[in-house]
């Protein structure tokens, strides 16, 4: 199955199997209940390793060796919660390339699979914000915005019902839409009204002071010239 990488889908292949990911809304509610799913999305974007991860990419391109191996000693929460969601998002068994948790009375082993920690919380990370958040590149306008957006939990049946509604499809088509996909169809069903985004009204005013203030100091320099 070839992946639609604009809507979050994935293939990752190793030299046994191809692993087909899609983080639809049926696959996010395997992540967990509702709240563990927002829990999952914040460890992955805001967990100390995830940021760590973050911060180096930004610094230098990509993970150094050294940090890998950092990244190795210290990730269990933010890997179990990255493992968790690769495997909600594919059919197939990923042992293989994520390895598994083993435990025995008191003792819980690490059995590792063919990918490093930083690449398993990497793929999770993009797959679960095309799943929750959405990556569409939608405009949304200032007025629209609110600080009172976050949710404790992801009610996926709700964006489940919401499709169905909006674009009269049956529930099993509906469950295989991502965040992202809905988003981009709700887009074009419904195009932006005209008005500013929070991005370009910061702009525009900013530009207006600026203009303000060279009026301003020009003023100024005349009188000074005039005296």
């Amino acid at each position: 199955m070839t992946p639609l990488i604009e809507i979050g889908e994935m293939l990752i292949s190793d030299r046994i199997h191809d692993y087909f990911f899609r983080p639809s809304f049926a696959n996010m509610s395997r992540v967990g209940q509702h709240a563990e799913i927002v829990e999952a999305h914040y460890e992955l974007h805001h967990g100390e390793t995830a940021q760590l991860i973050e911060r180096a990419i930004e610094a230098y391109g990509t993970i150094p060796a050294w940090l890998i191996a950092h990244i190795n000693s210290i990730s269990t929460e933010t890997v179990k919660a990255a493992m968790n969601v690769m495997q909600a998002c594919c059919d197939d068994d990923l042992t293989p390339l994520i390895g598994e948790w083993k435990g025995w009375k008191r003792n819980i082993v690490r059995r590792r699979g063919s990918m490093g920690d930083a690449e398993i919380i990497i793929i999770a990370r993009e797959l679960i914000e095309h799943g929750v958040s959405g990556k569409a590149k939608v405009r949304r306008l200032q007025k629209n915005e609110s600080a009172g957006d976050y949710s404790p939990e992801f009610r996926v049946f709700e964006y489940i019902n919401a499709a169905r509604t909006h674009f009269n499809m049956p529930r099993e088509e509906a469950e295989q839409l991502t965040m992202t996909a809905f988003q981009l169809m709700l887009n074009a069903k419904y195009p932006p009204q005209k008005g500013f985004t929070r991005d370009e009204y910061d702009a525009v005013r900013d530009d207006y002071f600026k203009r303000r203030e060279a009026r301003i100091a020009a003023e100024k320099a005349r009188r000074v010239g005039e005296g």
